[in-house]
């Protein structure tokens, strides 16, 4: 029950209505369903499942259909490219958005000793970047994501 609340509340503190959840879109997901999405391919990715929860707020405001301005999209936000290597055939699909983004997220944080901070720069900005940089770039977005995605994980809500 507090993981239904903590992501339903976390999703609602990055501005979702409805508590982030599209009721009828072509892939919409309930706030169960997707909780078990989350755990189990948190779990089978060595990924902290509160670390997918804060990321998918972050991200999508955990709408499956989102989409950015970069092109981005799904609940994780994958990039066209990092979904086909990840296997990912359809980005809006919860379920491999969710599977394709915590093996992607696992490598990052195996490629960064398991600093988080770095792998959410990268997920965000690329490793590219964040190797050029030899930490986590002076991208005014990225700085922001690292910090919204921080603060989500060390919310009461989670």
């Amino acid at each position: 029950m507090r993981l239904l609340l903590g992501f339903a509340l976390l999703a609602g503190l990055y501005g979702c209505s409805g508590g982030g959840i599209v009721p009828s879109g072509p892939h919409s997901i309930d706030t169960d369903t997707l909780l078990r999405l989350v755990h189990q391919e948190s779990s089978r990715n060595h990924v902290s499942p509160a670390l997918v929860k804060a990321m998918i707020g972050v991200e999508s405001h955990a709408d499956p259909s989102a989409v950015s301005a970069s092109g981005a999209g799904g609940l994780m936000q994958l990039m066209p490219e990092t979904a086909a290597i990840y296997g990912v055939k359809n980005r809006f699909d919860p379920a491999e958005n969710v599977a394709g983004g915590c093996r992607y997220m696992h490598d990052l944080l195996v490629r960064y000793h398991n600093d988080v901070s770095l792998a959410l720069a990268a997920y965000n900005a690329g490793p590219g970047a964040v190797d050029a940089s030899h930490g986590i770039p002076p991208f005014r977005e990225t700085r922001a994501y690292v910090a919204r995605v921080t603060a989500a994980l060390r919310s009461s809500f989670l």
